[in-house]
């Protein structure tokens, strides 16, 4: 006869053998309490939290006193956004630094193609840091407000084009931000920059073209402070994120492009904390040497442009988009 107890309904069983055992049912019984109103979406996705977070507490023999500590953490992650005003998202760093935000934007932009040569530009992850506010501004502007630390000022300019047709689109949204020259973004900084600073909003013209003014990105760290930091520290990890500008580009009747860009000789581009970087997001900040008849010269904060970014961006129609569990395809 077996020396297994069967234990009430949740704890862990009694056996004389050294090998732990734990209820067979319990799991499936906790998934089996959501009631019939549950979505099927929602029973999936709680399902597969369900078993997951169950594995891992038995994988790892999770202790009382290290479940409360994870609680404790999630409880202090929390209390951040209400204590910023909701200026301050800690959890979605949180999300970030685990990797999770990266894998969710993989898989939410596969698409299929025809041309392996011309791909749509790579997502990457939106990060904590857009607003629904940056002002439109006109071709050919500036988005630096204020004038920045040993910044240096950049002409970035590019074409919009269809990844089927290959051809320009115009009236494309360009939307982008970035850091200043101190690691630090407008809200961060509001001693040093104003409300919207390093901020805007762009239209392509009649030939898919963008042209601004922006600034040469500098890398930061990620605040010092907080839960994020705590688990940084506990997994030794650094808490750099490389050089970067974010944009996103959007268009009725295709996909939204949100990414980001990184200057190539950026040393923290093989460790991002955040895990964004990828191959076709890594540019060339080069030397300027001439402006275009276009393009004034850059009469407002920062001076004039040394130094010239040529990007152009491929957008996929929304009739290319498959579902968010298969792969990228090659026909």
């Amino acid at each position: 006869m077996s020396d297994y107890q069967q234990p009430p309904t949740g704890a862990k069983p009694t056996t004389s053998s050294s090998a732990r055992q734990y209820d067979p049912n319990f799991t499936q019984h906790v998934i089996d309490t959501c009631g019939p109103k549950t979505s099927p979406r929602m029973k999936v996705i709680f399902s597969a939290l369900a078993k997951h977070i169950h594995d891992f507490a038995r994988e790892v023999d999770l202790t009382p006193e290290e479940w409360l500590a994870g609680v404790k953490f999630l409880n202090e992650t929390g209390k951040i956004w209400a204590e910023s005003d909701g200026k301050r998202n800690e959890m979605h760093r949180l999300s970030d630094i685990v990797g999770l935000e990266s894998l969710v934007t993989e898989i939410a932009n596969y698409v299929q193609i025809d041309d392996p040569s011309y791909v749509p530009t790579s997502a990457a992850i939106l990060g904590p840091f857009w607003s629904p506010n940056a002002p439109w501004r006109e071709l050919g502007g500036s988005i630096i407000q204020d004038e920045p630390q040993n910044g240096v000022v950049t002409y970035m300019h590019g074409v919009i084009r269809d990844m089927k047709t290959k051809k320009p689109l115009p009236g494309v949204t360009f939307d982008m931000w970035q850091a200043s020259s101190n690691g630090k973004y407008d809200f961060q900084d509001p001693e040093n920059q104003s409300d919207n600073n390093l901020r805007g909003k762009f239209k392509t013209d009649e030939n898919g073209e963008y042209r601004l003014y922006c600034l040469r990105p500098t890398a930061y760290s990620l605040p010092q402070d907080g839960p994020s930091w705590q688990l940084l520290q506990a997994i030794d990890r650094h808490p750099m994120r490389p050089a970067h500008i974010h944009l996103m580009i959007t268009k009725e009747g295709y996909k939204p492009c949100i990414t980001q860009i990184y200057p190539k000789d950026d040393p923290w581009l093989e460790t991002d904390t955040v895990f964004a970087v990828k191959d076709d997001l890594v540019v060339d900040f080069a030397p300027l040497k001439e402006l275009p008849a276009n393009m004034p010269p850059n009469a407002g904060k920062g001076g004039p442009a040394t130094r010239e970014l040529e990007l152009d961006i491929v957008l996929a129609p929304l009739s290319t988009t498959l579902t968010n569990a298969e792969p990228i395809v090659h026909k």
